[in-house]
């Protein structure tokens, strides 16, 4: 599944992205406001991204590497995920490496993500899952039409807040 945007590709990862995938999922910035397990090598990285396949394969998830049209490395990460029982409803996840911040890279693809998921997977409603602290993350999402849900909070992640979207045709 490719994403074309006026500057960007938006593709599917595969274990040629291993160093691309090392620098963006380990990234000291990114991650001051996830929390995960970030992978230390690149083993790790190839781990993940066989787990990301078959999550893939096994409609789970659709993740896209997103990288300039004219360059192949890739800069940033973007995925539908987390979809309801019903497949109505999915979590829409982020990334982007900090030398591509305040570009309107992540607003680009952000774009074309939820308009495939309104339109092509006919979701009602797109969540998003940000850090309370994560100011950039939640501009974006407010520029996109996402609303706080100031009634849902984090079970897992305290720090968290979510927002949504619902479908708006």
């Amino acid at each position: 599944m490719i994403l074309e945007t006026e500057r960007l590709i938006l593709r599917q990862i595969n274990e040629n992205h291993t160093d691309d995938i090392l620098k963006i999922r380990s990234n000291e910035v990114i991650n001051q406001y996830v929390k995960r397990n970030s992978p230390k090598t690149n083993y790790d990285a190839l781990a993940f991204i066989l787990h990301i396949k078959k999550k893939t394969q096994d409609k789970e998830i659709i993740f896209w590497g997103i990288s300039y049209k004219d360059h192949p490395k890739l800069i940033g990460t973007i995925c539908l995920w987390n979809f309801s029982d019903d497949r109505k409803i999915a979590e829409v996840g982020y990334e982007l490496l900090p030398d591509y911040h305040k570009k309107g890279i992540m607003s680009e693809a952000f774009r074309n993500v939820l308009i495939f998921g309104f339109n092509d997977l006919q979701l009602q409603k797109i969540l998003a899952f940000t850090n309370q602290f994560n100011h950039d993350s939640q501009t974006l999402l407010v520029k996109h039409g996402f609303v706080l849900d100031e009634k849902m909070k984090g079970k897992e992640i305290p720090d968290n807040i979510i927002f949504s979207l619902k479908n708006p045709l």
